[in-house]
């Protein structure tokens, strides 16, 4: 029987997922830290992704959409408050601003990429291939590690970065 040869997006995909488990992505000048995926549990039909995402070069870059065979649909997401103080979830059309040299938190309470529809369950310890799409970057694509316990990141970031 002929010995079989990964293919090359086969062993790109196994690269990122290491990177991704281990904590960070890097995609020409767009770094991937720190994401983790949550549901509310396994019979769950929605789930969200979060993540701090730095740009490093000298030109701003901006997140335009979202990605994933783990879901029917996703979306780039925010809380907005309504006129009567209540947090609705609302999609952010036309992305999230990833300034040259800054970055822009993906956070609980905050934005966020939102998954409609799961396409199966989202248990502790698997992970989730996410693509991102960005203006100037292009498509980064990252395993994203499902994590039910862990605890919203604390940081000292500006809202606006």
């Amino acid at each position: 029987m002929p010995k079989s040869t990964p293919s090359l997006r086969g062993v790109f995909l196994g690269a990122v997922a290491t990177l991704a488990l281990a904590g960070s992505v890097l995609a020409g000048d767009i770094k991937i830290n720190e994401a983790y995926a949550r549901s509310s549990g396994a019979k769950a039909k929605s789930g969200a992704i979060f993540m701090e995402i730095m740009n490093t070069g000298d030109k701003a870059d901006q997140l335009i959409g979202a990605s994933t065979p783990a879901a029917k649909k996703a979306e780039l997401h925010t809380h907005i408050e309504d006129a009567n103080g209540i947090m609705k979830m609302r999609e952010v059309e036309g992305g999230f601003a990833i300034p040259a040299g800054g970055m822009h938190m993906l956070a609980r309470g905050g934005d966020h990429v939102m998954l409609m529809g799961l396409t199966g369950a989202m248990l502790q310890g698997g992970t989730v291939e996410l693509t991102l799409q960005f203006e100037q970057a292009g498509e980064v694509t990252v395993m994203v590690p499902v994590d039910l316990e862990r605890k919203p990141m604390k940081h000292k970031h500006n809202a606006d970065n």
